[in-house]
């Protein structure tokens, strides 16, 4: 690995290799690197290519990831790793002990989504699953998880087989419900940082279909937004279609309330500070000409810091009860706003010294064309986010692989989609290689 750091290159190479003239220095860093990539590679011809078919065809929604979750279980605990099942409901942690050193910690998600694959690939998911609102529903991995967990596995096997080059601890986490922005929260409340070694430093990785194959997107600062799910319940006083006097329109009131909503954006956050509130559902009315006594609304808030955040949510409070004050609601009527205990996160930063440590390591291992940069253009959210908040005082860099190649940039399906796939093979072996680097680099002997 072409690594410059001191530290690093004696734990690879051997302390000689410091003293060694730099050309020789130099081709033997090349060759390290080369015997890293090619083991990967063998790895996922022997091993890997399976697995992620495996977990491709045999998706399982949130909190329902049992045999996923086995599944993993089993690679981890082959490999030499104390594994523990069960964690917040479906998580699996496994714990590396390797001498003294830091603790670091990789971590993957492993559900998927209520989404009927449509891909034409011939190892598509034809799954159903009993979701937790006891509705079956189909099953797909739409978001890349499949590929998460199936280099959680390979970059597992490349430790192990390392031990000799790094010393500390090394947790892998199977982490369940991300796409309900819940199972990060749950590990903890479940003692993920009390009953396990607590990391110094936690990694981890997304697949990007809108980042080319043989890239990695690093940001040194903020990655992804927050999110809460909020649930607006606006109730009215029912009548006929055709006497729209003798009672309260809902629906009414809900679309005035929809269109104000707009102006807490616009109007109390900063031009040049990020928030998003979006109706992603909006239901009322079951006949043409009956006036209903209620409509259910459905929104999703996004922010980029703690007190825009705030003032969004708090906006929606009073926009909503002002909104159905002004048109006649009565008070033992006024709207019930509800925020989700549970899909909520908080946004997610990269700490700045280990971003800029791990983005030095990759550009001597790969080389400075590895990086994509772009400006971020939506406002995504991750509960990884959980795991480094700043009150647990771990300190963690995420970033994104490139899953699509570069021909196909243009017509790439987004993720959560009914056709999103990658190209498995370049997006597994750059993931387990990038995860690999970076937790070598934090677990450097001394």
């Amino acid at each position: 690995m072409k690594f410059q750091s001191k530290a690093l290159m004696s734990a690879l190479l051997g302390a000689t290799i410091l003293c060694a003239p730099s050309s020789y220095a130099s081709d033997l860093e090349a060759s390290s690197q080369a015997d890293l990539r090619g083991a990967i590679a063998r790895d996922y011809d022997a091993n890997l290519k399976d697995l992620f078919t495996h977990f491709h065809t045999n998706p399982e929604l949130s909190h329902r990831e049992f045999k996923t979750a086995a599944r993993i279980a089993k690679e981890l605990k082959a490999l030499g790793f104390n594994v523990s099942e069960g964690i917040g409901g479906t998580g699996v942690v496994a714990v590396m002990k390797n001498g003294a050193g830091p603790t670091v910690m990789l971590r993957a998600d492993m559900d998927g989504l209520p989404v009927k694959e449509d891909t034409g690939l011939a190892y598509s998911s034809t799954a159903k699953q009993v979701d937790i609102d006891d509705i079956e529903k189909p099953v797909m991995h739409a978001c890349g998880h499949d590929v998460h967990i199936t280099s959680l596995v390979g970059t597992g096997r490349q430790m192990a087989a390392l031990k000799n080059q790094w010393s500390g601890t090394l947790v892998l986490i199977g982490q369940p419900a991300e796409e309900r922005i819940s199972g990060a929260r749950d590990m903890l409340k479940d003692g993920l940082y009390k009953k396990f070694p607590k990391p110094d430093y936690a990694l981890a990785f997304h697949i990007s279909a809108s980042v080319p194959t043989g890239k990695i997107q690093l940001s040194h600062d903020v990655v992804s937004s927050s999110s809460d799910s909020v649930d607006i319940i606006v109730h009215g006083v029912g009548a006929h279609g055709a006497s729209p006097h003798k009672g309260v329109d809902p629906i009414l009131v809900a679309s005035q309330i929809v269109v104000s909503l707009q102006s807490i954006v616009s109007r109390t956050i900063a031009p040049l500070k990020p928030g998003v509130i979006t109706v992603g559902a909006f239901h009322g009315g079951f006949k043409h000409n009956i006036i209903s006594d209620k409509v259910e609304m459905q929104l999703t808030v996004r922010s980029d810091n703690p007190e825009v955040r705030e003032k969004l949510l708090d906006g929606i409070d009073r926009v909503a009860k002002g909104v159905a004050i002004s048109m006649g609601v009565p008070n033992d009527k006024l709207p019930e706003v509800i925020r989700s205990k549970t899909e909520t996160t908080p946004s997610l930063a990269n700490d700045g010294e280990t971003a800029q440590t791990i983005h030095t390591a990759f550009a001597q291992n790969f080389g400075d064309d590895i990086f994509y940069t772009v400006p971020r253009s939506d406002m995504g959210a991750e509960d990884f986010a959980y795991f480094v908040a700043p009150e647990t005082g771990v300190k963690g860099v995420y970033f994104s692989v490139g899953g699509t190649p570069k021909k196909d940039m243009k017509k790439a399906p987004s993720h959560h989609s009914p056709f999103f796939k990658i190209d498995p093979e370049p997006s597994i072996k750059l993931g387990t290689e990038a995860m690999v680097v970076g937790a070598l680099t934090l677990l450097a002997k001394k």
